[in-house]
């Protein structure tokens, strides 16, 4: 990916509204930023606002990345932006400037606090469907070394040794010599048994 990465760098350097770039999350003077931000795996990759990252969910190949940056590397709705923004989005935007410092830090804190709960809820609940699945297959290999014990493997080696197994049915046949078809063997066979025994009424 970082070919690709890199690629989509030069082609944006130097660009007027939009830039492409990378931080080194493991660098001391980079950490702060990173968390802020969310950073947790590496590579990660952010966009939009720079003081409201999102996350990009889309492929890593240069053609993916090129195609979502000419579509969304732009000016966005925001406060310095607000002749983008839908009235909707434009009302919001005023109520939040219209905060003082503190309440403006106080929710943002609330926000941020919100996020941070679901992200620990959903850690938790992942760590139980862990031991969940480490349980199942306990319970599993245990289960099926019960069975192996219990006779299962004797089982097989005696049919093995008796060159015994599963047989595969006959195939059917359509057509063919009649002296082959059972049903009109046993015809034969009733017919004749009656004749014998007219023979010996006579």
């Amino acid at each position: 990916m970082k070919a690709d990465w890199d690629k989509l760098s030069e082609a944006y350097e130097g660009h007027a509204s939009a830039l492409v770039g990378d931080v080194d999350c493991t660098a001391d003077e980079s950490k702060a930023l990173c968390e802020t931000h969310g950073v947790q795996g590496f590579p990660t990759i952010k966009w939009g606002d720079p003081s409201a990252l999102q996350d990009y969910e889309g492929g890593r190949s240069f053609e993916d990345l090129e195609t979502f940056a000419g579509e969304n590397l732009k000016p966005l709705c925001g406060p310095k932006n607000l002749d983008l923004c839908d009235a909707e989005k434009k009302a919001e935007i005023e109520v939040f400037m219209k905060m003082s410092a503190e309440d403006l830090d106080a929710q943002i804190e609330k926000k941020e606090a919100e996020s941070k709960e679901a992200e620990e809820t959903f850690d938790a609940e992942v760590k139980k469907l862990q031991e969940k699945y480490e349980e199942l297959e306990k319970a599993k290999t245990e289960a099926q070394a019960a069975v192996k014990n219990s006779g299962l493997s004797l089982l097989k080696a005696v049919q093995s040794a008796r060159g015994g197994g599963k047989k595969a049915a006959a195939p059917e046949t359509d057509g063919g010599d009649d002296d082959d078809d059972p049903d009109l063997k046993d015809d034969t066979d009733s017919e004749g048994f009656k004749e014998d025994k007219e023979e010996e009424d006579l």
